[in-house]
């Protein structure tokens, strides 16, 4: 919980949102949490930034955290990813100032183009999940699905509040984050009892799936998938080259034509020891310089040290237009 919470206090859009009180304007009397979880996360950024303390106990932050969901209950434990998952759902329903109700689909008009199919799907997405926590870290992932037989593309678009990266096994060395990104996007083959039914032909037909990004979010968080749940809970500690700067995921765009956002990281939340103990600690950029974060220590670290084969959750900020 405590490496997680650091990379989100030095993600700059998330700090100024709560520290400027702002939240406040959004804050839901009606959801599960009547706004407390979001109001003690200010609580604890607040203490945090104040400069009055050396340290800040996250007591009442987590006590909070437990009252939502009983798993983060006692001090086992919890994996950081899961973590963030939850607590951003958790942030976003206390400030959600989306529609209420049963959600009602609207089907696209038919003739609608691929970019107008992924204005539809975000305007619906978005006028029931609608606060400053999804404007930050939600995007949109496109899936192409393509008939084998008559060629026949049909495209769906689903938002995603992280993206989980698979390690490629077949790299033992001079795995990259590219590679990962390759592995992700990489055309997947649907055939036997995975047939789909093709809009075409009626029937269902072998199709390939391919995924891209249609929107990319202002902070894009990635996971590492490190823990594999094949028979038993392993964990890959093959090192993962990525970079500090200038982040360019432009051959993962569903739009060639259009300006690719670049990303710089923020934040890194690391696991070492293995799949049944372990220890989380963060490394966040602070200024121009990096900071290591372990409970209660902190000191300075080598940019050279950022990348290690302990990284699992990557925080990444959009960079502003100069």
């Amino acid at each position: 919980m405590n490496s997680i919470l650091q990379c989100l206090s030095h993600s700059a859009l998330v700090r100024e949102y709560f520290l400027s009180k702002k939240y406040k304007m959004d804050l839901s009397n009606t959801s599960k949490m009547q706004g407390r979880l979001a109001e003690e996360f200010a609580s604890l950024l607040n203490d945090m930034w104040s400069g009055r303390h050396d340290t800040v106990s996250p007591n009442k932050f987590k006590s909070a955290v437990a009252k939502s969901a009983p798993r983060f209950v006692g001090y086992s434990q919890q994996d950081s990813q899961e973590f963030l998952r939850f607590f951003m759902e958790g942030l976003h329903e206390d400030l959600n100032t989306g529609k209420k109700g049963k959600r009602k689909i609207e089907e696209p008009p038919k003739g609608y183009t691929d970019l107008q199919l992924a204005e539809h799907r975000w305007n619906g997405y978005t006028s029931y999940d609608n606060s400053t926590i999804v404007d930050i870290f939600v995007g949109l992932l496109k899936s192409t699905l393509t008939c084998s037989v008559c060629d026949h593309k049909s495209v769906t678009f689903d938002p995603f509040w992280d993206l989980s990266l698979p390690l490629p096994r077949s790299k033992s060395s001079g795995l990259n984050l590219l590679s990962c990104f390759a592995e992700f996007t990489q055309e997947e083959i649907l055939d036997g009892d995975e047939k789909p039914t093709c809009e075409n032909c009626k029937k269902r037909q072998k199709c390939t799936k391919q995924f891209s990004i249609e929107r990319f979010p202002p902070i894009l968080v990635l996971h590492l998938k490190r823990f594999s749940e094949v028979r038993y809970r392993t964990k890959l500690s093959t090192k993962v080259d990525f970079p500090i700067e200038n982040l360019d995921l432009s051959d993962l765009s569903s739009h060639s034509h259009s300006c690719t956002p670049k990303y710089d990281l923020v934040g890194v939340s690391n696991h070492s020891g293995n799949t049944f103990s372990g220890h989380y600690i963060a490394y966040c950029k602070v200024g121009s310089r990096w900071h290591r974060f372990s409970d209660s220590s902190v000191s300075s670290i080598s940019r050279s040290d950022i990348v290690s084969s302990e990284a699992y959750v990557l925080f990444y900020e959009r960079q502003r237009p100069s």
